[in-house]
């Protein structure tokens, strides 16, 4: 008898691709960013920066049949920051330019990065960062415990980043960040952490009132070398296609109300025009402080 004479012949299975991750959104933004000293102030206390963060895969060989892993693969973060530092002279300019820094390297010495938003990750974003303003609060007070000129130093900091849909916004301070929606709506996101809006939350004072009050400059929360703990306000937000993010300091809000920022906004400019008209509105109005405007646009598909 045959080795072969109990083997059976099997037809051979032709392979069917493999399942396939959910497809990714692609999201584009067209950017822009300026900063000013403004016309009454000799340096600038504010710092910005705009960055993108990714994870990405590339097959460079492989004997898998077509269709069982990406030949390519790409997911991105989009990340912006306004801080305003608050001291005077060279105390506010070291202390905002120190917290951005301070942040940076927090998120870059992270051994993971978190690249989504849903499912609950976007809530563990916000705790971690959270942890990091509360982190770069303690580089201020020991930069200032190495230098008594720059006790009382502190800054205030906005912080979005956005992927796919999902947008988080973390604030300390009286800088913002708003949407602005496709429907010409100006969606404020961060809540100013000044005495007169608190006096405004208690009912003491109108909203409006808060435009024109003395305290409306006294910060009630801050990266600050006084105090324990920093209160920092977190939300995730959704954002659509065709929508604009915006972030500003103080030196803009004070100059320029929001009826008029939404108007600039609606006039669906380039975002680099957009931040040149709204820094040229500022210093026409006095420019008596700083102002540093981020805005991004959003293309979504």
């Amino acid at each position: 008898m045959s080795d072969h004479d109990d083997t059976a012949e099997l037809p051979i299975v032709q392979a069917e691709p493999g399942p396939k991750a959910a497809p990714r959104l692609t999201v584009e933004i067209d950017l822009g960013a300026l900063s000013d000293p403004g016309r009454t102030r000799k340096n600038n206390e504010d710092h910005f920066m705009a960055a993108r963060f990714d994870r990405s895969m590339r097959t460079l060989s492989s004997n898998l049949p077509p269709g069982y892993v990406p030949a390519e693969f790409l997911e991105s973060c989009y990340a912006f920051l306004v801080a305003d530092g608050v001291g005077g002279a060279v105390a506010g300019e070291l202390a905002s330019r120190t917290a951005v820094q301070a942040l940076v390297d927090l998120v870059l010495e992270s051994p993971t990065w978190i690249m989504r938003f849903d499912d609950g990750y976007g809530d563990q974003v916000l705790q971690r960062t959270e942890q990091r303003f509360q982190k770069a609060r303690e580089v201020l007070v020991a930069r200032a415990a190495e230098d008594p000129r720059l006790k009382g130093m502190a800054t205030t900091m906005t912080f979005a980043c956005s992927i796919g849909h999902d947008l988080l916004t973390a604030h300390v301070g009286d800088s913002r960040a708003y949407l602005f929606r496709r429907d010409g709506r100006l969606e404020r996101l961060t809540h100013d952490q000044t005495m007169a809006q608190s006096l405004a939350d208690a009912g003491a004072i109108t909203q409006e009132d808060v435009e024109h009050h003395p305290s409306r400059h006294v910060l009630t929360s801050a990266l600050a070398t006084r105090g324990a703990f920093v209160q920092v306000q977190l939300k995730h937000s959704r954002i659509e296609d065709g929508d604009v993010l915006l972030l500003c300091s103080d030196g803009l809000t004070e100059m320029v109300p929001d009826a008029t920022i939404t108007r600039v906004l609606g006039l669906r400019e380039r975002s680099a025009e957009t931040c040149r008209r709204l820094v040229e509105l500022a210093l026409e109005a006095g420019g008596k402080d700083n102002v540093t405007v981020i805005a991004a646009r959003y293309q979504i598909r």
